[in-house]
């Protein structure tokens, strides 16, 4: 498998581990058959679970436009050291942004968003 998707199907695996830990830091909150509900009067998330479930949806958000230019680097075949480069950045990046704001370090955590983001313009660099 090329370097730039592998990067993309670790960085997807990345996504459901997220999920999981999202999951599970709600129903350490508010209990698996409250969860299990409708959940129509649920609280406000707090704490680790609000964060978890916050890097999780900001991962969805960058996922897709990984995704994207990945697929379209691929399909084009526009693919060479500087994608692989951003894709490796990219999920490098997710990974430590993940971390970082379970731990609750906000600024921290924005570097690593950065670097994420430098990641996809890396990409995106090679297909114009």
């Amino acid at each position: 498998m090329p370097h730039d998707l592998q990067m993309l199907a670790y960085a997807a695996a990345l996504a459901i581990i997220q999920m999981l830990i999202a999951v599970l830091a709600a129903i350490s909150q508010f209990g698996l058959p409250t969860l299990a509900g409708n959940r129509e009067n649920l609280g406000a998330y707090t704490g680790l679970a609000l964060r978890a479930q916050r890097a999780h949806l900001n991962m969805l958000e960058n996922l897709a436009i990984f995704a994207i230019v990945v697929i379209v680097a691929e399909i084009t075949n526009r693919t060479n050291e500087t994608t692989a480069l951003g894709a490796s950045l990219f999920l490098w990046g997710r990974l430590a942004y993940a971390v970082i704001y379970l731990a609750g370090i906000p600024w921290l955590r924005t570097a690593a968003w950065a670097v994420s983001i430098a990641g996809i313009l890396l990409v995106m660099s090679q297909l114009f």
